[in-house]
């Protein structure tokens, strides 16, 4: 059964402005030099119009992780492509959708994505449900991925908030 995940941080900026941030290819770029992890880097970035798609790599070394992730990751560390595709909103409003791929593992994540203006600022908010197809122990991993995920998400939305103050 997936594992849901339900993440929300507000920031006293406006949502175009935290949107700006999100999106902006350089500052994802030294957001990964700081918290990507080994081989981490955007490997497709296209901005348009109607908004941004691209796709990131993020790596966590294996001795951060528990064995019972360990021992389904081919080298040990865990490799995750996590594609997002924004699109510029109106009235303080940007929707978003992404998926991740955990590299090499049958664990992926599905996600909807919303940075909306709310009184006294803006928040963000990110529902996602990781799937693990592995018989009898893909809940456990599941549940492993999915607090790295957070963990990942927290730092992010640090990282770029405190870029924008």
């Amino acid at each position: 059964m997936p594992r849901s995940i339900d993440y929300r941080a507000t920031s006293a900026h406006p949502a175009s402005k935290v949107y700006a941030a999100m999106v902006d290819r350089d500052l994802l770029e030294e957001q990964l030099r700081h918290i990507g992890g080994p081989g981490a880097g955007v490997t497709e970035y296209e901005a348009g119009a109607d908004g941004v798609r691209y796709t990131l790599r993020h790596g966590i070394p294996g001795e951060h992780l528990p064995s019972i992730v360990t021992s389904f990751v081919p080298g040990g560390d865990l490799q995750i492509d996590r594609s997002e595709q924004w699109r510029a909103g109106t009235e303080g409003v940007y929707d978003g959708t992404g998926s991740v791929q955990v590299v090499g593992t049958p664990a992926t994540a599905r996600s909807v994505m919303r940075i909306a203006d709310v009184e006294g600022g803006s928040e963000v908010r990110i529902r996602a449900e990781v799937t693990v197809k592995v018989p009898l122990v893909g809940g456990r991993i599941e549940q492993a991925v999915a607090g790295q995920i957070e963990q990942l998400l927290a730092a992010e939305t640090q990282f770029t908030l405190s870029r924008i103050s």
